[in-house]
């Protein structure tokens, strides 16, 4: 567990970056405003101890990925520091574009799961839990409507999801990884 802080001025600073930089996106395939996901993996890294580095690295977590590459990465941390970097570009799967193969991408992430420090498996673990939990969530109100979202259909998703949970309970056991592998397995049953 990390020492207890307060959000504040340097917290507040990293929200209205995150807002700023995703302000046009939304989550695939719905009218929420992308900042949702943002918030939500934010909000689990502090109820899980995070400090206020992965917190807001929580908030940045797709920010170089999605929106700029080692540019905004080099932003991140200028304004942030080196810690608040090095754990947002341990969360992304690639900083080019257009993006390399899915399967390729996905496949060396789960891989560099074992190597990633504790605070990185925070904020990455955070990460897929709140996505698993929408997955779940909207395919409880579209069924499979859901994975055409994506671009690889269900069985690649459910693949991925699952060997994330089986790595992250590996690597980092504990009630977040117990999470990830309960959601993923909630989303195998509702789909099966």
């Amino acid at each position: 567990m990390a020492e207890r802080w307060e959000p504040g001025e340097r917290f507040a600073k990293a929200l209205a970056y995150a807002v700023d930089k995703h302000s046009d996106q939304w989550r695939k395939g719905s009218d929420t405003p992308y900042v949702a996901h943002l918030l939500g993996v934010c909000g689990l890294v502090i109820e899980d101890g995070g400090s206020e580095d992965e917190a807001i690295a929580a908030l940045l977590h797709d920010a170089a990925e999605d929106q700029g590459g080692e540019t905004t990465l080099g932003e991140i941390e200028e304004k942030f520091g080196p810690d608040v970097r090095r754990i947002v570009a341990a969360c992304s799967d690639t900083f080019t574009m257009p993006k390399p193969p899915w399967r390729k991408r996905k496949e060396d992430y789960i891989a560099a799961i074992p190597s990633k420090r504790d605070d990185e498996l925070r904020v990455s673990l955070a990460d897929k839990v709140h996505n698993a939990r929408s997955i779940l969530f909207d395919f409880r109100a579209a069924g499979d409507e859901v994975f055409r979202r994506f671009s690889v259909d269900r069985d690649q998703t459910l693949w991925y999801y699952r060997s994330l949970a089986d790595e992250f309970a590996q690597k980092a056991p504990g009630p977040m990884a117990e999470e990830l592998t309960r959601v993923v397995d909630d989303l195998d049953q509702a789909v099966t």
